[in-house]
């Protein structure tokens, strides 16, 4: 069992992958031993979270999911835990393994209710083992009334193989809600687990969306099976760190120019070029929109300004769009033809979105060989997408992937989880960030990381998976009680 963590890029398998990494393993080993394995293992995670627990509360669902919550009561029985079972199956549709950890439960003498404790305190534990992998309906019912009796519980949770309610794949809710019906995607009916126990993989939802909202932390057991299959997607890791040359100069690590900062808009451009400058690149330029006079701003002295007329895009690291305006989209035919690596951002993106000539030198830029990577928020790769940012949410990973196979570039689809998606690659999720970062002018400090790595000669996928996950990693490390601002967090 390990704890799933940051440092290293780790596999994450969909429902499909998993069931099928599931059937092979089932195909070779003896009867009922995965679940017992799975058991067992949610049993030794309970004892390390909760080791003075006086009694555990598992709310078991009808399939597989909740056998694994049967055999986990009959080890935590065996080793001396007062356990509550709430069992919502039936001994006449169980599946087989199901039932054999029924069998084994009542063998050991576990306590099994029609209603969950109320007695729970802060040192107690629930687990949830409701639905599992897979489950597309919203709990109802009894399941339903356990789900808000977990959530209203002193006792924290752990859930087993993810959230009940929560879906596996994307990251979203399911469908229907208790309450709401159709399209409601409210939290009530998913399960708010203050840890999460993956068996046999990782599963892409966990870390996008609700995911990281819902799973707490989120710990695996591959249940001594190995994938035989290809991941579906990848958690990020760190990149190692690299160190200067002594024998080095300004030129060696590329020039960026912001073009941005319509009028009223100035800030978001600085944020970026700020941005540019401390995350390392030898020279920042900044083609301000606003069509007055070229200033020399004296917090960064550093920034060098110019008409955006003047800059020579075919030798620079491009990032467009930072307080843009309307005022940018003229210039967008250009910086789509000339800039040898380009960073489209905030309203470079809403212009591209309603025209299809732009949209055309977008896509033509790739079989030019010039990089580019897209930086879009929910709303604005809807807008590229012309759907909702309801559909967006939905399915993050699916729509990061479409708009970086429309456009034919890299997209970065900001949000909790962000996801980082190239054509015929892998898409990967960025573990880190808060929600510190839900501030004015963070995505403009982004963009212009993005921009210095590629200034550095970065490819563009690894350099917005670079620049991604150091944006989240200074938000995860910013000091506590002290406010992140865009401006702070682009000189951290």
């Amino acid at each position: 069992m390990q704890r799933s963590t940051t440092e290293h890029p780790q596999a994450l398998f969909n429902t499909a992958a998993t069931r099928l990494i599931e059937q092979t393993a089932l195909a070779t080993l003896p009867p009922h031993t995965l679940m017992q394995r799975a058991g067992l293992a949610v049993a030794r995670l309970a004892l390390a979270l909760a080791p003075h627990a006086r009694s555990i509360w598992i709310a078991c669902g009808p399939g597989n999911n909740g056998g694994d919550g049967l055999e986990a009561a009959c080890q935590l029985t065996l080793r001396g835990k007062a356990v509550v079972v709430t069992w919502l199956g039936s001994e006449t549709s169980a599946p087989p393994d199901s039932l054999a950890s029924l069998a084994r439960a009542r063998a050991v003498g576990v306590v099994f209710a029609d209603v969950p404790p109320t007695d729970l305190g802060p040192q107690d534990l629930c687990i949830d083992a409701l639905l599992g992998l897979g489950s597309t309906r919203a709990p109802q019912g009894a399941m339903a009334a356990w789900i808000a009796a977990m959530n209203a519980s002193a006792a924290p949770t752990l859930a087993v193989d993810l959230p009940t309610g929560l879906q596996a794949d994307t990251g979203s809710f399911a469908m229907h809600s208790v309450a709401g019906g159709a399209g409601d995607s409210s939290a009530t009916a998913t399960i708010h687990a203050q840890n999460t126990l993956c068996l046999l993989t990782l599963k892409p939802g966990l870390f996008t969306g609700y995911g990281r909202d819902t799973a707490g932390q989120v710990w695996l057991d591959d249940l001594g099976v190995t994938p035989q299959l290809p991941p579906s997607a990848q958690l990020l890791g760190a990149t190692p760190a690299t160190t200067r040359a002594h024998a080095s100069h300004k030129g060696n690590y590329g020039d960026v120019a912001v073009i941005g900062g319509a009028p009223g808009m100035a800030g978001a451009a600085l944020l970026a070029g700020s941005a540019a400058l401390h995350s390392g690149a030898g020279r920042v330029f900044v083609g301000l929109l606003d069509g007055g006079s070229l200033p020399i701003d004296p917090a960064l002295p550093e920034l060098m300004f110019r008409a955006p007329g003047a800059l020579k895009l075919h030798a620079l690291a491009v990032v467009c769009g930072c307080g843009g305006g309307e005022a940018v989209r003229p210039l967008l035919p250009r910086v789509l033809v000339e800039a040898a690596r380009l960073v489209l951002d905030a309203d470079a993106l809403n212009a591209i979105a309603t025209d299809t000539a732009l949209q055309a030198l977008l896509r033509a830029r790739a079989g030019q060989g010039l990089p580019t990577v897209l930086t879009p928020h929910p709303l604005e790769a809807a807008r590229l997408l012309g759907c909702t940012t309801q559909q967006i949410q939905a399915d993050r990973l699916a729509a990061a992937q479409q708009l970086a196979d429309r456009f034919a570039c890299v997209v970065v689809l900001k949000g909790s989880g962000t996801v980082i998606a190239a054509p015929n690659q892998l898409p990967s999720i960025n573990p880190t960030g808060n929600a510190r970062l839900a501030t004015a002018g963070t995505g403009d400090v982004l963009a212009g990381m993005v921009g210095t790595q590629l200034a550095m000669g970065k490819y563009a996928r690894a350099a917005a998976c670079e620049a991604v996950y150091a944006h989240g990693l200074a938000a995860d490390r910013w000091p506590k009680g002290q406010p992140l601002t865009a401006g702070a967090l682009a000189k951290a």
